[in-house]
């Protein structure tokens, strides 16, 4: 059907215009009551999907949210994203990694070891439960992969809001998870590749070796290439052109090697973490616009595939549960033991299993990467995204109460 380009154009303002609302609206909403910006804005990009919207008002979602126009929202989203991991990537500080370095380690392996253990086991048990399709290993690896995943760029936020960010407490669970997400995102890159070649031995050692030469490319080449050339002056309009044309190619490059796009967004950002004027820059640049146009697109995008309609009867909810269940106790468990065996008092060590509890959009980002190769089915789907919300919006509430011991 030959849909006129102004009638895309109308659907398509529509939805923007209805999306950014209800992420500004729940956002302030959510502050109020003393939860992250970005826990309300999760919130709307699910209500505005078939959970709430599609169900309780179909005629006017299906106006909205029309099926002619979801690969435009679509490739919204997905730049979007890209944007998104490079800037995560200039947040990841590193020099925290020099401090509290036998804590933090410690903290991290088990933030990584023991849900990475849990979500495998859980991840065979669901696989034949459920009665999925698809190789049962590749999906108990990216079950894994979620349950080992922390969200910085939240967890960020939730430090300072609630002053941490400046304690031992803040800097130690920082440093221990830039560690963790960092270890994430490789296992990330390796069952992706794992999965896009189909375990053929050599396909797989060209993915491992692309992606090992693209590193040391960016490392070794780019890095001080990009270095050079932001010291030549002022982040003008044509540094920022250049900018967004490096990021889309390492985006590509990532592409080409057989794994997302976000990745080599992500490292190119990563590499750039210490050059802080130039982070700044970018900051004052970028960031409010991809916060507030192209995030709250992604939110609902991801909403647009949660159906709460996929969990039909008492056994997905109980599984739900599970899943819930498993994740928090992996990952806030291995992290508090991990904190108390290096003295931490049992309220610390509480606050750092629970800091590092939390999801939020990096949880969304990898269950989104594992619906998209088709291993995470729809019901599953609905509970990593009801888990990476629960122990998002959970932070603030028990950090409130564990507070006045932590400083």
């Amino acid at each position: 059907m030959n849909v006129p380009i102004e009638h895309i154009l109308l659907l398509v303002l529509l939805q923007l215009s209805v999306i950014i609302a209800a992420a500004r609206l729940f956002g302030m909403l959510f502050r109020r009551f003393g939860q992250p910006q970005v826990c309300g804005e999760i919130i709307a990009g699910l209500l505005l999907g078939p959970s709430v919207f599609g169900r309780y008002f179909p005629e006017i979602s299906a106006q909205v949210f029309s099926p002619i126009v979801n690969p435009v929202l679509s490739v919204i989203s997905q730049i979007g994203l890209v944007l998104v991991m490079f800037l995560i990537g200039l947040e990841f500080d590193f020099s925290h990694l020099k401090k509290n370095r036998r804590a933090a380690l410690s903290v991290s392996l088990a933030g990584v070891l023991l849900p990475f253990g849990l979500g495998m086991g859980l991840g065979g048990f669901l696989h034949r439960q459920l009665a999925l399709d698809g190789n049962w290993l590749h999906f108990s690896l990216f079950m894994a992969t979620a349950f080992s995943i922390t969200a910085i760029p939240v967890l960020g936020r939730i430090l300072i809001e609630l002053k941490l960010n400046r304690t031992m407490i803040g800097s130690l669970t920082i440093t221990a998870a830039a560690l963790n997400d960092a270890v994430g995102w490789v296992l990330l890159a390796l069952i992706t590749a794992i999965s896009q070649a189909a375990f053929d031995p050599w396909n797989f050692a060209g993915m491992i070796a692309g992606i090992g030469v693209f590193a040391l490319v960016m490392f070794l080449i780019v890095r001080p290439l990009t270095i050079r050339w932001i010291a030549s002056g002022p982040l003008s309009l044509d540094s920022v052109a250049m900018l967004l044309i490096l990021i889309f190619l390492s985006a590509i490059a990532t592409n080409l090697i057989g794994i997302f796009s976000v990745f080599g967004a992500f490292l190119f950002g990563a590499i750039l973490y210490d050059q802080g004027h130039f982070v700044a820059a970018i900051r004052a640049r970028l960031s409010d616009f991809v916060t507030v146009f192209f995030l709250p697109i992604f939110f609902t995008f991801t909403g647009l595939r949660t159906d709460i309609g996929s969990m039909s009867g008492g056994e997905l909810w109980l599984l739900c549960g599970l899943v819930l269940l498993t994740a928090t106790a992996g990952k806030f468990g291995g992290c508090a033991l991990a904190a108390r065996w290096n003295g931490l008092s049992w309220r610390q060590a509480s606050a750092i299993g629970i800091l590092m509890n939390t999801r939020g959009l990096m949880e969304l980002i990898v269950i989104n990467i594992g619906f998209d190769l088709g291993i995470i089915p729809r019901p599953v789907f609905f509970m990593l995204v009801f888990m990476a919300i629960v122990t998002t919006c959970m932070t603030a509430p028990v950090l409130r109460r564990l507070r006045p011991e932590l400083a």
